[in-house]
């Protein structure tokens, strides 16, 4: 073996471990009981005033679980466990002004209260307020361009369902 290729061989191993390993990070299903392979997932409640808020978070929670693939998505009379929630808070607020005064960034926080039960074993297994907020800017600033009130509650609503889905796949 020529010289250059002995002295390269260490660190191309090294390389190949590093990128092997930095793609193997998933939720493993071996994390979760045996007997739970479907979710059902009714929809949240509202107790806020923002009408059909109820629906976008449980479709972003559905689409966190699909996508993922851990729980199959079914009617709960299938299901093994169950994810339901009630938002109790929506809140759109201004975070920060320009040197004239003039708002222009807001946050848009969601609190919602979600029970994740095991249907198997009659067993809560957890429950939880989870408070996601995202910030927005309403006018171009150095680094971000302007955003609307809606792509902000997108970004709260889609780091919910992240949440949601970590700590029932994840969580044990």
């Amino acid at each position: 073996m020529p010289r250059a290729l002995r002295a390269a061989a260490p660190a191309a191993l090294v390389a190949a471990g590093l990128v092997l390993s930095s793609c193997a990070y998933t939720a493993s299903p071996a994390l979760l009981p045996s007997h739970l392979k479907t979710v059902a997932i009714p929809v949240f409640e509202n107790g806020t005033t923002e009408y059909t808020l109820e629906q976008t978070v449980t479709d972003a929670v559905v689409q966190a679980f699909v996508k993922d693939n851990h729980l199959k998505v079914v009617d709960e009379r299938s299901a093994n466990c169950v994810v339901r929630g009630k938002l109790t808070q929506y809140k759109n607020a201004v975070f920060g002004f320009s040197s004239s005064a003039q708002a222009q960034e807001y946050r848009v926080t969601i609190a919602v209260q979600v029970t994740f039960k095991d249907l198997v074993k009659n067993r809560e297994i957890w429950s939880d307020e989870i408070v996601r907020t995202a910030n927005y800017y309403v006018q171009d600033v150095p680094g971000q361009t302007a955003k609307t009130e809606l792509q902000g509650r997108t970004e709260a609503i889609s780091k919910i369902a992240d949440e949601v889905l970590s700590r029932s796949v994840e969580g044990w």
